[in-house]
């Protein structure tokens, strides 16, 4: 008879590290609200798109800051990139699809592209495929709240709230009170190096 094979696998939780605290969150989107005016000589013509789904809300946080500080309100729309992903035949048969909203014609508006990390690229070339379709801005930027590297295409962010150096097998995890009850940005080991 042969012996049995017995198998054992680690439950214990993946470690995690805080990159950015519910404060650090909080300066962060702060000082990325700033130098987005800055960079724009203010906030005429400037329209802020975050992609769905923490880029909407790291978006309405930044336009929130620019509202209080410039008493303008700044244009905000939303893009749900589903649809120009260049892998969608993997996604599945269905892919849930949100709400693309740009609420004004962007022509000749400075756009600014918001999302929450960046890493392949691949998301954003996704965005300004789509945001092609609705006309041509005089200006395209890209804020994102973490870079992350591993660019596998050729962008690169106008404004950036932290750079982080992610280990491979692990990932970046960002956390908004609207849709995670917290503000939090961590750093996640998914595997045993």
């Amino acid at each position: 008879m042969g012996r049995a094979a017995y198998f054992t696998f680690d439950m214990t939780p993946a470690p995690t590290s805080v990159v950015l605290s519910a404060r650090a969150f909080e300066r962060t989107i702060t000082r990325m609200a700033d130098e987005i005016i800055e960079r724009n000589d203010g906030t005429d013509r400037l329209l802020l798109v975050g992609i769905q789904r923490r880029g909407v809300q790291i978006a309405a946080r930044i336009a929130a800051l620019i509202t209080a500080r410039e008493s303008v309100e700044v244009p905000l729309g939303a893009l749900d990139i589903t649809l120009y992903r260049d892998d969608l035949q993997t996604v599945g048969p269905r892919p849930v699809v949100g709400k693309t909203h740009l609420p004004v014609a962007i022509e000749g508006l400075n756009v600014v592209i918001v999302d929450d990390v960046l890493f392949t690229g691949r998301t954003i070339r996704a965005a300004l495929d789509e945001l092609a379709d609705f006309g041509r801005p005089a200006r395209v930027s890209l804020a994102v709240l973490v870079d992350r590297g591993g660019r596998e295409l050729p962008i690169q962010p106008d404004v950036v709230g932290k750079h982080v150096e992610v280990p491979i097998g692990s990932r970046v995890d960002v956390c908004v009170a609207e849709l995670d009850g917290k503000d939090e940005v961590l750093l996640v080991a998914t595997e045993a190096l």
